[in-house]
């Protein structure tokens, strides 16, 4: 399983709508989503900034082309565009990734505090 991540930046003063907009997220974003092979979706915010982090069962280069290609994923980036900016990649069409510099990993023998 891939892991994808992503950063953008909120508006000023739109955090709780921010929010608010994805607690009511549209089921035909949700169900697009699943079709993209992603699971485990967290968004985190620090300040005005905003990372997310998900896991692709079917890899990136899929999760990203059914994104890239959905007119549903197109006009729920249209629909936050007034609090968010998001820099998006030329090549896939989806947000620029963070380059991984870091991981910790646990054996799941030894257990997270061996």
């Amino acid at each position: 399983m891939e892991k994808c991540t992503w950063k953008a930046t909120l508006l000023p003063g739109k955090k709780a709508e921010y929010i608010r907009r994805h607690d009511a997220l549209w089921p035909e974003m949700a169900e697009t989503l699943r079709q993209a092979g992603i699971r485990n979706y967290t968004i985190w915010c620090c300040g005005d900034e905003l990372f997310g982090y998900y896991e692709c069962e079917r890899g990136a280069a899929y999760a990203a082309r059914v994104q890239a290609e959905s007119p549903v994923v197109a006009r729920w980036n249209e629909y936050m565009r007034d609090v968010m900016r998001m820099e998006f990649d030329p090549h896939t069409g989806t947000a620029v990734a963070l380059e991984p510099v870091f991981a910790f990993r646990v054996d799941e023998e030894d257990g997270p505090c061996s």
